[in-house]
Formats: structure tokens, sequence, C-alpha cells
């Protein structure tokens, strides 16, 4: 029987030391040495000291910044260590009733918008970290940010044409703005007054 059991153990070990040690440091090594902002989570640092991460969510709520998606990941939104979707189906009525105080809050702290209210406004992602909002989102806050920051609202429409990636390979998903990127760009170009 230790005849039979001695050849797997060797097996084990040997692909535990392979596929567990040796493989990972070797692939972290190489993405250190070629995509190095990539491997250290995409941080965005001032001063020495990191700020956000282009790849996570952080909530905005002061009215001279763009505002993210709403966020249901951990008690009060923007937690990276409780992501997570709320898994409210279509027909639950706790996510119509946190829609549609959604929908209030967004004419609440967008009054001088009159357009249909862009779904990622009202609706959280799938992780509840996104990072990015339509340019759609974007567009519709405008006025607001423009009017905290004392500047014109091209001005603020061009920063965010900047600021918008466009869709991966040139097909797939629609274009995004990261509410980090435009929010520190906002800072640097047009600092409230």
């Amino acid at each position: 029987m230790v005849k039979h059991l001695l050849p797997a153990f060797r097996m084990t070990l040997l692909l535990t030391v392979l596929t567990g040690l040796i493989y990972p440091a070797v692939v972290t090594g190489l993405c250190r040495m070629f995509f190095p902002y990539q491997a250290k989570g995409s941080l965005i640092t001032q001063n020495g000291v990191a700020i956000g991460s282009t790849l996570i969510g952080q909530n905005f709520a002061a009215p001279q910044y763009f505002h993210p998606r709403p966020s249901a990941a951990g008690n009060n939104g923007y937690d990276a260590a409780a992501s997570a979707a709320s898994n409210l189906g279509p027909t639950n009525q706790k996510l119509f009733d946190r829609m549609k105080a959604a929908a209030s809050k967004f004419r609440d702290e967008n009054p001088t918008y009159n357009g249909p209210i862009p779904s990622d406004a009202l609706t959280a992602s799938g992780s509840g970290l996104d990072p990015d909002i339509s340019v759609a989102n974007a567009q519709a806050q405008v006025n607001r940010v423009a009017l905290e920051r004392r500047t014109s609202r091209a001005l603020i429409l061009a920063l965010i044409r900047k600021n918008t990636a466009a869709r991966g390979l040139g097909f797939l998903g629609e274009p995004g703005v990261n509410v980090l990127k435009l929010n520190l760009a906002l800072d640097a170009r047009y600092p409230r007054r």
C-alpha cells in the first residue's frame, strides 16, 4: 500500500510546489517587470501617498465632484472587502425603493438637469465598486460641477471628453469615464475657488 501512496504523495508535493509557488512567483515577477503600474494595483498617488486606484470606485459626495455609481458593497457602499451586488431581482420592492430614492437624490443634486436619468446613476454594478460612469452620466452632472467650480459648462464637457476611455479593442463595451481620474483632473485644472 505504501508503494502506491508514495508516488501519489511525491506528485502532490511536486505539483504543489510547481503550481502553488514557482508559477505564481514567475508570473508575478513578469507582471512587475512588464506591467509595473497594473501589477501594483493601478494606484494613483499624490505626494507619495496612495489616494485611490483606477480599478476600484470610491464615493465622492461633494457637489464640486462628479459622483460615481451607487454601490451595494458593504453597509455604506464602496467597501472593497465586501464587494458584491445587491442580488435583488427586478420585481423586488427593495430594489424599486432603492432606485426611486436614487432618482430623487440625483434630481436633488442636479436640479438643472431635466433629461432622462442615465441608468448607471441609479443602479449599482455587479461588484459595487465600478470606478467608471457612462459619458451620459457625466454629462448629466456637468451643470452642477461647472456651477460649483465657477467655470463654463463647455470647459467641463471638454474635460470629460479628454478623460473618456474608448471601447475596449474598438468594439467591446461602451465608452466610460473614470470618476477618480476625472475628479483629479478637475482639481488640477479648475480648483474650487
